[in-house]
Protein backbone atom coordinates (compact mmCIF):
# COMPACT_ATOMS: atom_id res chain seq x y z
CA UNK A 1 0.00 0.00 0.00
CA UNK A 2 0.98 3.60 -0.57
CA UNK A 3 -0.05 6.62 1.43
CA UNK A 4 -0.53 10.34 1.13
CA UNK A 5 0.03 12.04 4.45
CA UNK A 6 -0.20 15.46 5.98
CA UNK A 7 2.04 16.42 8.85
CA UNK A 8 1.66 19.44 11.07
CA UNK A 9 4.59 21.10 12.79
CA UNK A 10 4.38 21.36 16.56
CA UNK A 11 6.63 24.45 16.30
CA UNK A 12 4.64 26.72 13.96
CA UNK A 13 1.54 24.70 12.95
CA UNK A 14 2.61 24.59 9.27
CA UNK A 15 1.65 21.63 7.08
CA UNK A 16 3.76 19.26 5.03
CA UNK A 17 2.23 16.97 2.40
CA UNK A 18 4.01 13.85 1.21
CA UNK A 19 3.60 10.28 0.00
CA UNK A 20 5.33 7.04 0.95
CA UNK A 21 4.80 3.33 1.50
CA UNK A 22 5.54 3.30 5.26
CA UNK A 23 4.10 6.21 7.24
CA UNK A 24 5.61 5.29 10.61
CA UNK A 25 9.12 5.10 9.15
CA UNK A 26 8.64 8.31 7.16
CA UNK A 27 7.34 10.25 10.18
CA UNK A 28 10.37 9.03 12.12
CA UNK A 29 12.74 10.36 9.44
CA UNK A 30 10.98 13.73 9.51
CA UNK A 31 11.18 13.94 13.30
CA UNK A 32 14.85 12.89 13.34
CA UNK A 33 15.47 15.91 11.08
CA UNK A 34 16.76 13.76 8.22
CA UNK A 35 14.52 15.46 5.62
CA UNK A 36 16.02 18.74 4.46
CA UNK A 37 12.70 20.47 3.74
CA UNK A 38 11.16 19.69 7.14
CA UNK A 39 14.01 19.58 9.65
CA UNK A 40 13.65 23.24 10.56
CA UNK A 41 10.12 22.78 11.92
CA UNK A 42 10.40 19.40 13.65
CA UNK A 43 8.80 17.82 15.57
CA UNK A 44 5.85 16.84 13.38
CA UNK A 45 2.60 15.04 14.07
CA UNK A 46 0.57 13.04 11.58
CA UNK A 47 -2.80 14.76 11.09
CA UNK A 48 -4.15 13.05 7.95
CA UNK A 49 -3.51 9.98 5.82
CA UNK A 50 -5.05 8.37 2.76
CA UNK A 51 -4.34 4.88 1.41
CA UNK A 52 -3.82 3.96 -2.27
CA UNK A 53 -3.03 0.76 -4.13
CA UNK A 54 -0.31 2.25 -6.33
CA UNK A 55 2.45 4.78 -5.96
CA UNK A 56 1.11 6.59 -9.03
CA UNK A 57 -2.31 7.11 -7.44
CA UNK A 58 -0.74 8.39 -4.22
CA UNK A 59 1.54 10.81 -6.06
CA UNK A 60 -1.35 12.18 -8.12
CA UNK A 61 -3.31 12.86 -4.93
CA UNK A 62 -0.25 14.41 -3.28
CA UNK A 63 0.16 16.76 -6.26
CA UNK A 64 -3.52 17.67 -6.14
CA UNK A 65 -3.38 18.62 -2.45
CA UNK A 66 -0.14 20.55 -2.97
CA UNK A 67 -1.79 22.51 -5.78
CA UNK A 68 -4.37 23.96 -3.41
CA UNK A 69 -3.47 27.60 -2.93
CA UNK A 70 -5.21 28.19 0.36
CA UNK A 71 -4.10 26.77 3.67
CA UNK A 72 -7.77 26.70 4.66
CA UNK A 73 -8.44 23.96 2.09
CA UNK A 74 -5.83 21.73 3.71
CA UNK A 75 -7.20 22.57 7.17
CA UNK A 76 -10.71 21.51 6.04
CA UNK A 77 -9.33 18.18 4.81
CA UNK A 78 -7.54 17.59 8.11
CA UNK A 79 -10.57 18.57 10.20
CA UNK A 80 -12.94 16.39 8.15
CA UNK A 81 -11.71 13.41 10.15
Amino acid sequence: MFYVYILQSLINQSYYIGSCNNIEKRLDTHNKRLVKSTKRYAPWKLVHQEEYKTSSEARKRESKIKSWKKRSAIRKLVEAL
